[in-house]
């Protein structure tokens, strides 16, 4: 076997479009912000992995990428304890594990490739055939401020125009399961998108995601409209207590990516009955190993788990996928924001959908190769563009110049 000790390990921090996508807090930019991360073996082989960017990571990274130098890229306890040492005294740990998750999903990507292995067989083994995802719907500006044209989606704000959004999705990729982001439009409205979508697509479950938007009187109100209408609702309000509160008052399941987003949660979120569903996200929770713990944790306490995703490009969404056939426990179809995405960083252009499933790109490893050419044009992007950190609130007010951030809003 080749030589897989750590020889190089590189991070290219990109930028790519993004449609005015809306949320609670705020509306997308014209460029979603990742990090690329390519880990080389002494043997010569490139290991990729894809995080979020900002420059606290993109610090975390030049700190800890020299200290893993000569460790062998199956040593994933030995990336937790140059971690440890490098990250913990950064402010926010949730940026300590994307640094971390992007780093360790381009170690199993290298094994795999110097095994001529797949990496959900390094996983434990292919559980499903493809990874299941759901359409994700947003409402949404017909351009970008200052743009003086629209994107290919056009406006969305009005029942009629998600089942049209809606129509699209599954018609280029067949989608068959529906999740809303909301908390941008009153609760009412928003549901009445809801019903639309029920009446045109009746069979297809379909969810709802406040982003904690709603004020937990709000939702409490709102439980008998959404009985029977949604497979879960996710986040409809802020924080473990009042998601237990919920969670209380309904049958309808509660699911989170935001009240439980850590192990730091778990005691206080699963004891409390906060969520039944819990959204993993490899980036969030430090990786694909960690994300198998969390899952095993779930089965064991009888959470359901699906996955969470932000806009992404490839290689994260090729890590899902391999998590995804991988687990023996996945209740839901996982959410994914790569429709909305036109840019590409892997070779061969972007991944299909077939049925709104993935079926896992051939070959060991992620299956993906790193397209050059246009690592060094979004690498441009990110010089040209001006963002460095995701801000949605400061985007929002060049739409509404009045708006402020506001959680809960309704």
């Amino acid at each position: 076997m080749t030589d897989t000790r750590i020889a190089d390990i590189r991070v290219t921090p990109i930028a790519f479009s993004d449609p005015p996508l809306r949320n609670n807090a705020g509306c997308h930019q014209p460029y979603a912000l990742r990090s690329i991360v390519e880990v080389e073996t002494e043997g010569g082989i490139v290991g990729l992995g894809e995080t979020h960017a900002g420059k606290e990571l993109l610090d975390g990274m030049t700190d800890l990428a020299p200290r893993l130098i000569g460790m062998d890229v199956t040593d994933l306890n030995g990336l937790w304890a140059h971690a440890r040492r490098a990250l913990w005294p950064m402010p926010d740990p949730r940026v300590q594990l994307r640094v971390v998750a992007g780093i360790e999903v381009a170690m199993w990507d290298a094994y795999g490739k110097a095994t001529d292995r797949r990496v959900c067989d390094l996983l434990g083994g292919q559980m499903r055939k493809t990874a299941p995802f759901s359409a994700y719907l947003f409402y949404k500006f017909a351009k970008h401020a200052g743009r003086d044209t629209a994107d290919m989606w056009g406006e969305v704000a009005t029942p009629e125009q998600l089942v049209n959004e809606a129509h699209t999705l599954v018609d280029q990729h067949g989608f068959r399961s529906f999740k809303v982001k909301a908390g941008v439009l009153p609760p009412d409205e928003e549901i009445a998108g809801l019903e639309a979508l029920r009446e045109a697509f009746p069979n297809a479950p379909l969810r709802l995601d406040p982003n904690g938007g709603w004020h937990l009187h709000t939702t409490l109100d709102l439980l008998p409209r959404l009985d029977g209408l949604v497979q879960y609702l996710e986040d409809p309000t802020h924080g473990i207590p009042a998601m237990a509160t919920v969670q209380a008052a309904t049958e309808i399941p509660l699911a989170t990516s935001m009240c439980i987003t850590s192990d730091a949660d778990l005691p206080e979120g699963i004891s409390r009955k906060a969520a039944q569903v819990i959204l993993s996200d490899h980036h969030y929770w430090g990786g694909l190993q960690a994300t198998r713990e969390l899952a095993r944790i779930c089965a064991i306490w009888g959470v359901g788990l699906s996955m969470h995703s932000n806009s992404h490009l490839g290689i994260s969404l090729a890590a899902m996928a391999h998590l995804a056939v991988s687990l023996p426990h996945l209740s839901y179809d996982c959410d994914t924001h790569y429709p909305w995405q036109t840019d590409e960083v892997i070779e061969g252009g972007k991944l299909r959908f077939d049925k709104g499933a993935l079926t896992l790109p051939e070959g060991p490893g992620l299956g993906v190769t790193l397209d050059r050419d246009a690592l060094k044009r979004l690498h441009q992007n990110y010089l040209d563009c001006g963002y460095t950190e995701r801000d949605d609130a400061s985007e929002m007010r060049k739409h509404l110049p009045d708006w402020q951030y506001a959680h809960p809003r309704f």
